[in-house]
């Protein structure tokens, strides 16, 4: 039988994999109203070492969905939300790429979306610790990439965790890393999938999380350019 997510004085708690007992099956399909309460619940889950300034509410995800539906998708195993992913339409100053989390996305209101800007900005990506490595994030990038190509945008954006840093945060810069990680000598959980999936590396975000200590404030500027754009360059040469 299996354990359906339940409310139990007010917090409602995800599903894990040992609720599902049989073969699950993965549907990702753009976020509904009647999810977002359940996918603000995964954010501390997913994320444990962001502040909770940081964490998307249901609120936030209901104002994704009035400003951007096509943009916003949730993975769902056996009809739960596991994974989550939000984005908005920006246009982008590569020149002065330096930016924090809380600033681009307004605190998580999306309010910098532009209708017609060029860039789909990755404000979030989430899996439950539990569905990770089942290539969720894979289908959740892939709905990302069809946007992309639907919309004609010249490519997706994201501020990239570095969850591995901390490790080496005493041996290295968080810039020689991300070299390190690129070149196939360190592993990052995070951006060594990324870099799988089709992003490269652009440049270090040295206070992407102002909130955090330490090695956990870096970030990686990533870049999957779409090459399908005509109506001009379709991405970025600098790199970092």
């Amino acid at each position: 039988m299996r354990l359906r997510a339940k409310t139990m004085n007010a917090q409602i708690f995800a599903p894990t994999a040992s609720d599902i007992l049989s073969t699950p099956t993965v549907t990702v399909v753009n976020t509904r109203p009647e999810h977002v309460q359940r996918l603000a619940a995964l954010q501390p889950i997913s994320f444990p070492t962001l502040h909770h300034a940081e964490y998307l509410r249901a609120e936030h995800f209901l104002n994704h969905l009035r400003l951007f539906p096509e943009g916003q998708f949730v993975a769902l195993v056996d009809g739960e939300p596991v994974a989550s992913t939000s984005t908005m339409r920006i246009d982008f100053d590569f020149d002065n790429p330096q930016h924090g989390f809380l600033d681009i996305i307004d605190h998580g209101w999306l309010s910098g979306h532009n209708p017609r800007g060029q860039w789909l900005y990755g404000a979030d990506m989430n899996v439950l610790p539990d569905f990770r490595r089942r290539g969720i994030g894979r289908q959740l990038y892939a709905m990302r990439t069809a946007v992309v190509k639907r919309l004609n945008l010249r490519g997706q954006i994201a501020g990239g965790m570095l969850p591995g840093y901390v490790h080496y945060a005493s041996q290295m810069s968080p810039l020689e890393y991300c070299h390190k990680v690129v070149a196939g000598e360190l592993t990052d959980p995070t951006l060594s999938a990324q870099l799988k999936s089709g992003f490269r590396f652009v440049d270090v975000l040295y206070d992407y999380f102002v909130n955090a200590s330490g090695a956990y404030k870096a970030a990686a500027l990533i870049v999957k350019d779409n090459p399908l754009t005509v109506n001009g360059s379709a991405g970025v040469s600098r790199i970092a």
